[in-house]
């Protein structure tokens, strides 16, 4: 009896655990949906800010209608869902699929701008040095691959509705990546390390010289190579400082009083 028993029992399991198997089907809303009501209901969720749910209808459409315009277009929008979701990683990998798979797509330039924006607003990157972290913990390696992505937007597509925006970007990532250059030569002055700081300065100056950040470059190194009693080089730096900025505020003891490159976005 106590055998039967746990034979019975063991049938019940059974079906118990085929029965879940078969749950996910028939609960599945989006059974035997179009292409077009699939996409459909995918851009509701986006336009409601359901980026996961949206990404479910949009991957249910690439899976069951893999040919054609909307099994593509679900891959772009897809990238951009992830984007919205600060899901960089996702975003990137989402981006560089569709541009491998549709080289020529009528609307690749987008992904390419869509990844100079992953990019460029990435919440880890160099930004955010102006927080309280230590700045030389801050990595411009994000910015640098924005520049590059606008970059080859502006050069393969110039006349892309896109690229103006890239180019305005590409001019602030400039400006953000020699001002990084500069922050972090300001931090080893602080602490006395005027070799690197001046070499820091140095290069800001020199790779970025028509950038705001140069001034204060300048003037770093016009006080680092002072520190070492290097006075040939201050007196270099010095002389180019006046030359470019006659009207500096650093003569004045003072910080060059303009808006912070930062604000322009």
């Amino acid at each position: 009896m106590q055998r039967k028993l746990q034979s019975f029992a063991t049938i019940v399991l059974v079906l118990v655990l085929s029965a879940c198997s078969l749950l996910p089907d028939l609960v599945d809303e989006t059974k035997g949906w179009s292409a077009p009501k699939l996409y459909s209901e995918a851009k509701d969720e986006m336009g409601s800010g359901n980026y996961d749910k949206a990404i479910k209808y949009y991957e249910k459409l690439e899976s069951r209608y893999p040919f054609g315009t909307y099994a593509q277009q679900a891959q772009m929008e897809i990238a951009y869902a992830y984007y919205r979701q600060g899901e960089q990683a996702q975003a990137l990998a989402a981006v560089e699929r569709f541009i491998k798979l549709h080289p020529n797509h009528s609307h690749v330039d987008y992904m390419y701008y869509l990844r100079g924006l992953i990019n460029f607003n990435d919440k880890l990157s160099m930004f955010h040095f102006i927080s309280r972290q230590d700045p030389t913990e801050r990595d411009p390696k994000a910015a640098r691959e924005a520049f590059d992505s606008f970059k080859e937007l502006a050069e393969r597509f110039p006349d892309s509705p896109y690229t103006k925006d890239a180019i305005a970007r590409m001019r602030y990532l400039v400006n953000a990546i020699a001002q990084y250059e500069v922050h972090v030569a300001n931090y080893y002055l602080r602490r006395g390390a005027y070799v690197a700081a001046a070499n820091r300065a140095q290069t800001a100056v020199k790779e970025y010289p028509d950038t705001p950040a140069a001034e204060e470059g300048l003037f770093i190194m016009m006080r680092a190579y002072d520190a070492l009693g290097m006075k040939e080089l201050r007196d270099d730096a010095e002389s180019v400082l006046k030359k470019n900025y006659p009207n500096s505020d650093f003569f004045r003891g003072g910080r060059a009083k303009k808006d912070p490159w930062w604000k322009l976005w």
